[in-house]
Parts: structure tokens; C-alpha cells; sequence
């Protein structure tokens, strides 16, 4: 008789280590977040959950082969291993890169998902089934699961998380197979304590195999706890050990794999050129494979069932020495046993084997090596083929009933085949309520098995199976229209939200769409087709409006939103009414009203792509509010919305760096960059880390690595250069700043507003940053103590870029964050007259930002034309409490500070240049700002002397 309550919807979830839990876990949250009701049946022989083969170890030794930094339960927040691990142990510094013991991860797994638990507001129900799996079958209400001990399981819902298979002895003689002194799984309980107690036998072991497992055994069986005469032999195919991560955290170096082809013999050249360019930039090759990591599922995805049987045969071993490392303080404990003799790394296998008379075994190698060892283990890893595990579960789960099975087998049998983590069965549905993921999917997906793959797809898998059991209520006009008599589905925009046009306009739309979210260039393109495919397509109408008035797209806005008018009279839901008419207020500069349209349809439609990217300052849009505060409170309040999607991930990114958190930034935006590696939004939020946090070269060397690859297509590629640029000259390389300038940044490359923001803010810092403090510094005379520029070093002219611009944007910006750069621009153009006539409609403008701030400033920058560089000075000092209100990011709002500088070093006012520097440097480190301390202090000694 099956046990189960009907009452709501159940779900069984076959494994209790880490991917059934994260999956149960999951379940639990996002029910919590429906207020859906539902019961969860985890069933699995362990007395906890957390743990299985990986995380199941007792040995403190064992280390993640992931920093801390990657090891969250939580795709949506990154740094929540860590923090839990600072919270566990306060008097422990919080430690990204930290390798922490693998029992640790287990017990915070085991936690998290008890916290889950308890927050879903008993929404979910939990009942731990301490037996295994061997048999299932459907029903029409969904799937029944046995167990060994003859109970039955009744769900609308069945998740495979069975893990990791056991080790695979096929390789040893079926003699040694019996034998008292092999042991085939180390991760037996109790198999390594038995090795590490004996004292009577041989006391040199013989583990087969060289990877993770050994490394894991070699800690367990040379410790204090062992015999001290004790060494280990390690044999494999290819004797090689796994190469360990680098001591310091390094940035993925992630590749475009657009162009890579399509064959193994392709994607080998691709690749070796790949990790060849990135070690020759970085000094490194593990950023390179890195990178490769966040690729690896789509390059497998795109060879043919051959390659794949041909890269398994060939190149996985390499692949695994590269891919799969240990921790570096395990490869130096490693590399201390090799040196003291107590362990051998070398090719081979295992010929013949006899028993010894006092116990252990005399074992003769391929290469002729006879070892005596007390012990034998097997660290040769899991079976591979799930076709041969002897398994019931899999097997019934593989077994032909009536001509078909529920699942076939995917790859070299490396798991079952699905669509997207949903089985398919022998007749190549995926109608049957049966999901899987990690192991399971390694045939499909090839990198399947750690942490940060397995976090995604539990959570994929969690709100796939209530999507499908306990499908949320959604409003007949929210999902149909009506042609003719009949309602029929409409198709859905990249976050899920209907649109009313043909399934043809739609996928052009949604690919201008997708394009905006990447900030990458021919998004409003394909929105314009998507208006010709279907000329009454009211959303594509609004968005192309919106993106020529906010965004500066080449957009007729007035004839747009005409159009979107027209549209949604006849064919719109109340989400695309309510845009097009956000729309139209912000077109016809009705500013409040419009923003607070704006934030009310949000509110309403917070998924909605379009309107938040507008409301939102970023790199694209300038946003509805200047004022910090706002901006990050409407980017975290939208995270019920969005979850882990990489687009608000990215979002939420440059948020923290703009908090100045810049560890969960970087944290965050890696995530984002693991789920979509060309996304701009993230790029920049990481972008801004490294500037913040003084990593000066590695930010310019992984910049220019992503423009070149992954952002190829960026729509904003002028701002990136305008970051690498400003490493650089933090670095002191000018000629470098040079060559940047003439191949990205000058005219006609870059012109309009970004030629406003980019190309001349540079010029001016880089008139700023490269003055000769050192050693053409005038000691004498009115100009005491003030820089003065040299040939070499100084800026290209601006009037190139002041021809590029629209005249409009010098004399009548619209924001004061391009008011601010307009008058950049001016300063650097020596263009008094037109400083004067900004600093005029400024103090004349109804915006309190513009007359507070952008006047004082167009104020100081004309007393510093004029040599007043006193006066000058303090009107900036005077500023600067309140510069943040212009907005744009910090790194942008730098450029007044360091105006600032100049003027208190040219006005003789040392002292507090050098109190400005200390602060500077207490933020981060600069190489140009520690050189212009040193000028500085030895200009300020020979004026006192």
C-alpha cells in the first residue's frame, strides 16, 4: 500500500546528500516564495542529510577543491558559505578564497536546509526515509518509488539525486578483488581508520589512481596518526597529479566560443590557443580554464556522440589534471611527502599480485616496479556508465516495460538523458514527472558534478517540478488573445511576461531585448524589425521611444510612441497600456509625473526588463533618481522578482560595488558572468572592483581579455576602454593610455555622449595624472610649487572630441551628471567663455543637483583656467560632501577629486594635497598616487628648507 498525503502536491526526492538536498532546499524556499504548498520525501539509507560520498568525510584534512567564495547553497547570493562560515566562527576572518574542510560544507548544507525549512512558513513538509531506493513506476497521477524495505512512495514528483557512483573495480583481478587487504572504496566507512590502526604488515600502502581521491587518502594515511615508516605509492595511467589552484584568487578568463566550430579537432586548436594567449597576458593558465569551465556545457553540446567518445578517450585526463585542482595547501603538503620520499607519483597498473605470509600483498607493475604493500586502495573514482552500476533504481528506471523505458542513458552511459533536467524516456518525451541533475546529467552537460553547477540546476529543478505540480494562477489576459473566436497562447518576453504580436515578431523582439540586457550593440535593430514583422506590435513601438529618449538609440521617438499609441488602443494587456503610457509622460518631460508612472508600473510589472532598465542608473540609462539611496533600494527591493537571474544578478553587482562592497560585488558579478559570460552589466560591476580595490594590471590584462572575446558585441565598448584606460594610468603606462586613445577612444570611433563622458573625461584626467611632479616642479616665483606638463607626457588635444559632440550637449545637457562632464569638456578645451555660459543655465536651473553643484564646479574650473588655483580648490573642496548627488559611479565622479589635487598642489597648498593623497591611498592602492606622495613630500621639504 503506497504512504503518502494527498492533501497537496508531494514530491520524492531519491538522495540525501548534496544535490538532493539542495534540491529539497530549494523546493522549500521557493514554496515558501508561491505560499504553495508542498510535501517533500526525502529517501536515502543516511541518518543525515548533506553529506553523501563527497561531504561525508570525518577527516578535518579534506579539503573543498573550491574556494569558499563558490561554495554557496544559494545561486542569488555568492557570499553565503562565507559569511555563514565567519558567523560559525567570529574570531576567524571572513576568507573568500579559504579552502574550507569538506565536513564544514556538509554541516552548513545541513543547516541551511533546515533554515529553509523553517522559514517556508509550513509551506513545506519534510519526511526523511532512511532506506534506498530500488524500483519505480508511473501512475497517472505521477510516479510510485519502492524501497529495500518494502514500503512505497506515492508523488506527484520524482527527483533523481543519487550522486556520485561508487568506485569502479573493473580494472582489478577479480583475486584481488577478494582480497582482505584491497580496499575498493575508501570512502567506505571506517576503510581508512582499519589502514591507519594497523601495525603488523607491510607499512607502504598502494593506492591506483592519482587524482582527487588520492591526494584525500594521502592526507588521512601519512598523518600523526600513522605509522611513520609509512609511504605511499600512487599508479595511474598517465601518473600525473591534479595541479592545484593558484595561491591568490585570479579572475576567469572567459573565451567567445561564437567561432570556435563545431569539431573536436576545432574546439582542440581554440582551446590551446586560448590558454596559450591568456597565460602569456596574465602570467597564469588556470584564468584561462577557468574561463573554459563556464563554456565547457555549450562546447560539449555542440560536438557530435563521436568527438564526445573521442574526447573521453583522449583528452579527459587532461582535461581533469587542469580542471579538477586541490587546494593549494594540499599540494604542499604533497609536494613535502614526495620530497621526504613518503610518496610516488608514477605510470602504471597492476600485472600480478600474490598474498604475503604476514598479511598485505607483494604486487608486481607494468613496468616491472614490485611493490610490497600492506594495502591496496582503489582511488581509480566513480563508475562512469550508469548502464553497469548495478543499481536497481537505475536499472528500473532504464528497464524496457512495454517496448519503452522511463529514462535512456545519455553519453558513454555518463548519466540519463533530459530536457533541462526533466528525464526523457525511450520514446523521446519528457511527459513523465521525473527530474534529474548533477551526476546524472554529466553525459549531457560534461562538468555536472561540483557545487556551482549542481546550486543552478537544484534550483532550475526545484521550480520546474512546482511549475509543473503546483502551477502558479495566471489571468486568462495575462496569457491570451482573441483571434477570431478563439483565445489563443501569446508568446512570452525573456523573463516570461506575455506579449501581444506574432510568435515571428516575438522572437525578433526578444532578441533586441536580449542584446539591451547584455549591453550589447543591435538590440534596437531587431526591436525595429520586430515593429515591420508586425506593424501593430505596441511594446516594440514603446521600446524603440524609450530607447531613443533615454538612451540615446538612432530612434524617431515622436513617431514611435505615435505608433505605440495606436497599437495598444486596439491590442494590449494592462502591463504594455500601462508602458506605453510610462513612456509617453517620459517623452514629454513631464519628470515627475513620469518617474512616478515609472515606479508605479514597476511596482506593478516588476519583471518587466524594459521599464527597469530605465528606472535604473547603469552604463545605458541614466535612471530616475540621482540620489544613491534610491537607486539601491529599487534594485534590491526587485529581488523577490528576479531571484537568481543572471540580468538582476549583474544589477544587483554594481549595486554593492556602489556600497562599497566590493568582495560581494565581485562575488556577485562572477556568478552573473558563470550563467552568462557576455554580460556587460556584470563586467562592469567587476570592472569597478578591481579600479576600487587598486588591482590595476589584473583589471587591465582581464578587461582587454573580455572586449576582446566574450564582448566583442559590446554596445558601450568606448566606457570599457575608458576603464582600462584609467588602470593604466593609475600604472603609470601613458603609452599605453596612448595607443588605447587613438585605436578605441578618439574620433570618429567614439562620438555623441560618449565622447562626452569617455573620450574627454580622459583627456582631462590624463592632463591631470600626467604632470611631472617630479623633477619639473617650479620651486620659485608666483608659480611655487606648481606641476608643470612636459612634451612626453602630455594629453592629446580635446578639440577633436569637442567637434564630435553635439553642440547641445556642451551647452544645454540634460542631466547634471553630463552638465558636469560638458564642463569637463570646456576646461580642458580652455573654453572659458563656454564654462561661464554653462555655470550660468546652471545656477539658473530648477534642478538643485545642477545650481548647487554643477555651477560650482563650472565655477572652480574657470578660476583654475585663470590661474586662481586657490580659489579654485575650495570651491571643489566645498563640493565634495555632496558630489555623489550628480550621479554616475565613483571611479566617473573621480575626475573632480582630481582637479581637486592639481589645484591644492598648484596653489602651494601641500599639506593638505598630501592629507588628500593619504586618503586616497587609504581607499586603495595606486602606484601613480604613491609616486606623487613621494614628489610631493620632497617638494614640501625643500619649500620648508
Amino acid at each position: 500500500m503506497a504512504t503518502s498525503s494527498r492533501n497537496r502536491p508531494t514530491v520524492v526526492v531519491v538522495g540525501a546528500g548534496a544535490s538532493g538536498t539542495l534540491v529539497a532546499l530549494h523546493l522549500a524556499r521557493t514554496a515558501g516564495r508561491r505560499s504553495t504548498g508542498v510535501d517533500v520525501i526525502m529517501v536515502d539509507p543516511a541518518d543525515r542529510s548533506g553529506q553523501g560520498v563527497a561531504f561525508g568525510t570525518a577527516d578535518e584534512q579534506h579539503l573543498l577543491n573550491v574556494p569558499a567564495s563558490g561554495m554557496s547553497a544559494l545561486p542569488e547570493d555568492p557570499a553565503h558559505f562565507v559569511t555563514w562560515r565567519h558567523r560559525d566562527n567570529p574570531d576567524e576572518p571572513s576568507e573568500p578564497y579559504a579552502f574550507a574542510p569538506r565536513r564544514q560544507f556538509a554541516r552548513y548544507l545541513e543547516e541551511t536546509f533546515s533554515e529553509a525549512l523553517a522559514s517556508s512558513f509550513d509551506e513545506t513538509s519534510l519526511r526523511r526515509v532512511r532506506s534506498r531506493a530500488v524500483g519505480i513506476r508511473r501512475t497517472p497521477a505521477g510516479a510510485v518509488v519502492s524501497t529495500a524495505d518494502g514500503r512505497e512512495f506515492e508523488a506527484e514528483a520524482v527527483v533523481i539525486a543519487t550522486g556520485l557512483p561508487s568506485p569502479g573495480c573493473g580494472w582489478a583481478p577479480q583475486g584481488l578483488q577478494d582480497s582482505a587487504f584491497f580496499v575498493p572504496d575508501p570512502w567506505a566507512p571506517g576503510a581508512l581508520e582499519t589502514i591507519r590502526r594497523d601495525h603488523v604488515g607491510p607499512a607502504d600502502v598502494l593506492v591506483v589512481g592519482s587524482g582527487l581521491t588520492m591526494v584525500d587518502v594521502a592526507m588521512s594515511l601519512t598523518d600523526a596518526g600513522n605509522r611513520p615508516d609509512r609511504t605511499l605509492h600512487a599508479v595511474s595511467r598517465n601518473g600525473r597529479l591534479p595541479k592545484s589552484h593558484a595561491d591568490d584568487p585570479l579572475l576567469a578568463a572567459i573565451p567567445d566560443i561564437s567561432d570556435w566550430g563545431t569539431s573536436l579537432t576545432e574546439v582542440r586548436e581554440h582551446v590551446s590557443r586560448h590558454l596559450t594567449s591568456v597565460a602569456t597576458a596574465t602570467g597564469n593558465w588556470r584564468p584561462a580554464m577557468d574561463g573554459l569551465r563556464f563554456q565547457a556545457s555549450a562546447i560539449w553540446d555542440q560536438l557530435s556522440e563521436a568527438d564526445r567518445e573521442e574526447f573521453l578517450a583522449s583528452d579527459a585526463g587532461s582535461w581533469n589534471v587542469l580542471r579538477h585542482r586541490m587546494a593549494p595547501s594540499s599540494a604542499v603538503l604533497l609536494r613535502e611527502l614526495r620530497t621526504a620520499g613518503r610518496l610516488t607519483v608514477d605510470p602504471g597498473s597492476i600485472a600480478e599480485f600474490e598474498p604475503l605470509p604476514q598479511g598485505g600483498l607483494r604486487v608486481t607493475l607494468t613496468d616491472g616496479t614490485v611493490r610490497e604493500a600492506g594495502w591496496v586502495v582503489n582511488c581509480t573514482g566513480p563508475l562512469t556508465d550508469v548502464r553497469e552500476l548495478a543499481d536497481p533504481f537505475i536499472d528500473d528506471l532504464l528497464r524496457h516495460r512495454g517496448g519503452a523505458s522511463l529514462a535512456v542513458a545519455s553519453t558513454a552511459g555518463m548519466g540519463l538523458r533530459t530536457n533541462n533536467g526533466r528525464l526523457v524516456g525511450a520514446d523521446g518525451t519528457s511527459d513523465a514527472p521525473l527530474w534529474t541533475l548533477g551526476a546524472m546529467r554529466r553525459g549531457e552537460l560534461w562538468e555536472s558534478t561540483a557545487i556551482p553547477e549542481i546550486r543552478t540546476q537544484s534550483l532550475a529543478v526545484a521550480t520546474s517540478v512546482l511549475d509543473a505540480i503546483a502551477p502558479l494562477p495566471r489571468r486568462l489576459a495575462d496569457g491570451r488573445i482573441v483571434s477570431g473566436h478563439h483565445p489563443v497562447a501569446r508568446p512570452r518576453d525573456p523573463l516570461g511576461l506575455p506579449i501581444s504580436t506574432t510568435a515571428e515578431a516575438a522572437a525578433a523582439y526578444n532578441a533586441g531585448l536580449e542584446r539591451i540586457m547584455l549591453l550589447q550593440s543591435g538590440g534596437e535593430e531587431l526591436i525595429r524589425k520586430a515593429t515591420q514583422l508586425d506593424p501593430d506590435f505596441a511594446i516594440a513601438h514603446a521600446a524603440l521611444a524609450m530607447l531613443g529618449h533615454e538612451a540615446g538609440a538612432d530612434a524617431d521617438v515622436a513617431l514611435s510612441l505615435e505608433a505605440a499609441r495606436r497599437a495598444v488602443s486596439t491590442r494590449g494587456d494592462d502591463r504594455e497600456r500601462s508602458l506605453v503610457n510610462v513612456v509617453g509622460l517620459r517623452v514629454k518631460d513631464v519628470q515627475r509625473t513620469g518617474t512616478l508612472a515609472l515606479m508605479s508600473h514597476i511596482a506593478s510589472f516588476p519583471r518587466d526588463v524594459l521599464a527597469v532598465s530605465a528606472a535604473v542608473p547603469t552604463i545605458a540609462f541614466s535612471g530616475v533618481t540621482d540620489v544613491q539611496q534610491e537607486a539601491w533600494e529599487l534594485v534590491e527591493g526587485l529581488a523577490p522578482a528576479y531571484g537568481d537571474h543572471w540580468w538582476y544578478i549583474s544589477l544587483l553587482a554594481f549595486t554593492r560595488q556602489d556600497q562599497s562592497r566590493f568582495e560581494e560585488a565581485g562575488l556577485l558579478a562572477e556568478s552573473a558572468l558563470s550563467c552568462e559570460p557576455s554580460s556587460g552589466h556584470a563586467v562592469h560591476a567587476q570592472t569597478h572592483v578591481l579600479y576600487e580595490t587598486g588591482e590595476h594590471e589584473t583589471g587591465r590584462v582581464w578587461l582587454d581579455h573580455w572586449v576582446n572575446e566574450s564582448g566583442r558585441s559590446a554596445s558601450h565598448r568606448a566606457h570599457f576602454s575608458w576603464h582600462a584606460a584609467l588602470h593604466e594610468l593609475a600604472i603609470g603606462d601613458t603609452e599605453a593610455v596612448r595607443r588605447r586613445y587613438y585605436s578605441q577612444l578618439a574620433p570618429p570611433a567614439v562620438t555623441g555622449v560618449r565622447a562626452l563622458i569617455d573620450s574627454a573625461s580622459l583627456l582631462w584626467r590624463w592632463r591631470l595624472t600626467t604632470s611631472e611632479w617630479d623633477g619639473a616642479v617650479d620651486l620659485g616665483g608666483a608659480g611655487a610649487g606648481q606641476p608643470v606638463f612636459t612634451g612626453e607626457t602630455v594629453a592629446p588635444p580635446v578639440d577633436p572630441v569637442i567637434d564630435a559632440v553635439d553642440p547641445e550637449l556642451l551647452s544645454h545637457p540634460q542631466t547634471p551628471f553630463v552638465a558636469l562632464h560638458a564642463a569637463v569638456a570646456l576646461a580642458a578645451a580652455g573654453d572659458v567663455a563656454g564654462l561661464h555660459s554653462l555655470g550660468k543655465r546652471c545656477r539658473e536651473s530648477r534642478d538643485s543637483t545642477a545650481y548647487a553643484i554643477v555651477a560650482a564646479v563650472c565655477e572652480a574650473l574657470t578660476a583654475s583656467a585663470e590661474g586662481e588655483w586657490a580659489v579654485a580648490a575650495q570651491l571643489l573642496s566645498d563640493v565634495m560632501p555632496t558630489l555623489p548627488r550628480v550621479g554616475g559611479s565613483a571611479a566617473q565622479r573621480e575626475i573632480v577629486e582630481e582637479t581637486l589635487l592639481f589645484c591644492l598642489v598648484s596653489s602651494g597648498q601641500a599639506e593638505r594635497a598630501l592629507a588628500l593623497l593619504d586618503q586616497r591611498l587609504d581607499r586603495r592602492t595606486s602606484p601613480l598616487d604613491v609616486r606623487r606622495k613621494r614628489s610631493l613630500t620632497r617638494v614640501d621639504a625643500d619649500l620648508s628648507s
